[in-house]
């Protein structure tokens, strides 16, 4: 059975964890506040650093989960992440829509990735 690994975890739960050769990482936020683009900008580049940080990288993403606070915002996020995922390595998405953590956030992404 294969060893569990958990990075920078509280109470409450894990920002990563490795099983295996996959990796998960927790529901990644920008900046409350920002523009949609701004936020997803952010989050990206805090999705790269916790790649890293365990061997991987976003070429190896398996699968995002994105969560919008209004869909209204979906051609403005894509925009980002289009620029963001390297040409060939789309994972696979779903895009809804939820009512976030706090009002001012407008984007949550989710991630399970290969190492």
């Amino acid at each position: 059975m294969s060893e569990i690994i958990r990075h920078d975890t509280t109470a409450r739960s894990s920002k990563i964890v490795e099983h295996g050769n996959t990796v998960y990482l927790s529901g990644q936020v920008g900046t409350a506040g920002e523009s949609v683009t701004e936020q997803t900008k952010e989050i990206l580049n805090k999705i790269d650093t916790c790649l890293e940080s365990v061997g991987s990288d976003k070429s190896k993403i398996l699968q995002a989960v994105i969560w919008l606070s209004d869909m209204k915002y979906f051609a403005e996020l894509n925009e980002v992440w289009n620029a963001w995922v390297p040409e060939g390595h789309a994972p696979a998405r779903a895009c809804g829509e939820a009512k976030l953590a706090r009002a001012e956030l407008s984007v949550e992404i989710i991630i399970t990735a290969a190492k």
